[in-house]
C-alpha cells in the first residue's frame, strides 16, 4: 500500500496522527520503511549483522574498528557510506564503548552533515519530530545532557568543534527526538537486536490496545493492520510492552513519552487483577529475578538462569498462577534457557503453561502470540508430538498472516515446519 492511503491529519489532543483514506482489513501491510538512521544493540553486536541484522554464526569484523561485524562483503559495502566516520570514532574512543543510544545519535548527525534525503521522511521529516522537552524531567534532562557530551566525545575524530555545527545539528535535541521517537527493532523471533529512526512512523499515536502492529524484516519495518479500520479512522500502534498493569504502563509512557494514556484498558484498569494475581510477596521476589536477568553469553549462564527459575518455580508452585506477568516472564525465561541448553522435553513443559496465559493477554492479532506459539509447536515436532504440533502451528499460522504477511521470512520458516509435519503424517 503506498502511503497516499495513509494521511497526516491533526489528532485531537495528540498533535498529529496518521489516518486511513480507505477501509482496511485485517492483515494489510499499510507502510513498509528503511530507517533514517540505526544502530544493532551492544548486547547483539556479536551475534547479528551490522547491516542487515541477521543472525549469523560467522561474521567479518571490520578490520579497522573490530566492532562492526559483516555476513559478508557485500553487506559490508552498503554499509560503509553510515560506518566509515563511525568507524573511526569507534577506534578513537577504544577502550571505552559508547551506549547504543550514543551510536544512534552519531549515525544520525553524520546523516544530517551529508544532508541526504530518506524515503521514511516522507510523510515527516527527522526535522519536523517532536522532543516534548519542555515536558521531560529535570532527571530525564539531566541524563540526556549527559548523553549529549558523552557524544561530543565520541565524535571528537570527526567533529573536533561541535560549536561550527549548522543549528539544526544540536546533540541536546538530538538525544530528546531519539528518546521518544526511535524504534525498537526486533528480529522474527521478537528478540530484540537493534534501535532506529523512522520519522514518518512517529506520527503513529499510542493505544495499549491499538489497530496496528509493526514488525520488522531485517532493519525493514513494516506496518500492518490487525483490524477492520474505517475511512478516516485514526490508526495506532502500542508504544510499550503491553504485559504490565495499567499503572506500570502509565509510569513508562508519562517517563519516556510525556502523556498519560486514556484508552479503554487504561480507563477499565483491563486484567490487572489477573496480571498481579498470587501472593505478593512471591511475585516481588520473581519480579526482581526477572529484571536481573541480562542475555545469558555461555552455556554456564544459562544453567544458572534455569537452576534459579526451576527453583522458583517450584518454591511457588501452589502460590502463583501462571496468569502472574511476572510467574509467566519466568516461565518465559525457563522456557529460553531450556531451549539454549537443548532440553526440549522440559522446555516444552514450560512453553504449554504459557499458552494460556498468552490467550489471555495477547487475545485478537498479536505477533508475540504468533511467535509462542510457533516456538512450542517446533518443540512438539522435535518430540514427535505431531497432530500437537500441527494443530498449534496453525494456530500461529493463523494469526501470523496478520500480523506478519505471507511474505515474510518468518511466515516462509513456519510454513516450512508445517509442511514437515503434514508430510510426517501422512506417511504414519
Amino acid at each position: 500500500m503506498e502511503p497516499a492511503a495513509l494521511e497526516r491529519f491533526p489528532s485531537p489532543g495528540k498533535g498529529s496522527g496518521l489516518r486511513s483514506c480507505r477501509r482496511l482489513r485485517p492483515g494489510e501491510l499499510l507502510y513498509r520503511a528503511q530507517p533514517f538512521a540505526y544502530v544493532a544493540t551492544k548486547e547483539q553486536l556479536g551475534g547479528v549483522c551490522g547491516r542487515c541484522l541477521r543472525r549469523n554464526e560467522n561474521l567479518h569484523r571490520c578490520s579497522q574498528c573490530k566492532v562492526a561485524k559483516y555476513c559478508g562483503k557485500s553487506c559490508q559495502k552498503e554499509d560503509w557510506l553510515d560506518h566509515k566516520q563511525e568507524c573511526r570514532c569507534l577506534k578513537n574512543i577504544k577502550p571505552n564503548f559508547p551506549p547504543d543510544s550514543v551510536r544512534l545519535a552519531g549515525r544520525i548527525v553524520f546523516k544530517l552533515l551529508r544532508q541526504s534525503a530518506c524515503l521514511s521522511e516522507r510523510l515527516y521529516s527527522f526535522s519536523d519530530l517532536q522532543s516534548n522537552i519542555e515536558l521531560l524531567s529535570e532527571e530525564m534532562k539531566d541524563g540526556l545532557r549527559h548523553l549529549a557530551k558523552a557524544l561530543q566525545l565520541y565524535l571528537k575524530t570527526e567533529i573536533q568543534d561541535a560549536s561550527h555545527l549548522p543549528p539544526a545539528i544540536d546533540f541536546f535535541q538530538i538525544f530528546t527526538k531519539v528518546t521518544c521517537n526511535c524504534f525498537t527493532i526486533s528480529n522474527g523471533e521478537m528478540q530484540d537486536v537493534g534501535v532506529g529512526l523512522y520519522p514518518s512512523m512517529s506520527l503513529l499515536n499510542h493505544s495499549c490496545d491499538p489497530n496496528c502492529v509493526i514488525v520488522f524484516e531485517g532493519c525493514q519495518l513494516l506496518l500492518r493492520s490487525i483490524r477492520e479500520i474505517q475511512i478516516g479512522e485514526e490508526l495506532t500502534i502500542s508504544y510499550i510492552e503491553s504485559l504490565m498493569p495499567t499503572s506500570e504502563r502509565q509510569k513508562q509512557l508519562m517517563r519516556q513519552y510525556c502523556f498519560e494514556c486514556d484508552c479503554l484498558l487504561c480507563q477499565n484498569q483491563d486484567k490487572d487483577a489477573e496480571k498481579l494475581a498470587g501472593e505478593e510477596h512471591a511475585w516481588k521476589e520473581v519480579k526482581d529475578v526477572v529484571n536481573e536477568v541480562r542475555y545469558p553469553k555461555s552455556k554456564e549462564e544459562w544453567q544458572q538462569v534455569l537452576a534459579r527459575c526451576q527453583n522458583l518455580l517450584s518454591s511457588n508452585m501452589d502460590i502463583l498462577p501462571d496468569s502472574n506477568i511476572y510467574q509467566l516472564k519466568m516461565l518465559d525465561c525457563a522456557m529460553d534457557a531450556c531451549i539454549n541448553l537443548e532440553s526440549w522435553e522440559e522446555a516444552l513443559y514450560y512453553g504449554i503453561r504459557t499458552l494460556g496465559p498468552y490467550r489471555l493477554y495477547y487475545p485478537g492479532f498479536h505477533p508475540l502470540r504468533a511467535v509462542q506459539l510457533m516456538r512450542v509447536g517446533k518443540l512438539q515436532y522435535s518430540q514427535d508430538m505431531f497432530s500437537q504440533a500441527l494443530e498449534t502451528l496453525k494456530q500461529a499460522y493463523d494469526i501470523m498472516k496478520v500480523t506478519h504477511g505471507e511474505d515474510h521470512s518468518l511466515m516462509q520458516a513456519l510454513m516450512e515446519i508445517k509442511e514437515q509435519c503434514e508430510a510426517v503424517m501422512r506417511i504414519q
